[in-house]
């Protein structure tokens, strides 16, 4: 039973190591001998340089806004001009 779990343990780090390297890999703004370093760090010292690099990574990318802010600013979609007197 308690071989189960190792055995499980271990099937999770390698699934973590497995997606970042993948993820490391497929970036295209590291060059190709950090992506190959950094993949060996992740495989070396596996949680912690996996969890390590991949939320460094994830910091480094733009955020996509999915929405556009709420009120304000003026719309020329009216074709109303407000002009007065």
């Amino acid at each position: 039973m308690e071989n189960n779990y190792r055995l499980i343990i271990v099937a999770l780090v390698a699934l973590l190591n497995l997606v970042v390297s993948i993820y490391l890999a497929k970036r295209s703004d590291l060059e190709s001998f950090q992506k190959v370093a950094q993949i060996i760090l992740v495989w070396l010292i596996p949680v912690f340089a996996a969890t390590g690099l991949w939320l460094f990574h994830r910091s480094q990318d733009i955020p996509i806004s999915s929405s556009r802010p709420f009120g304000g600013g003026s719309s020329d979609s009216s074709n109303i001009s407000g002009g007065g007197d």
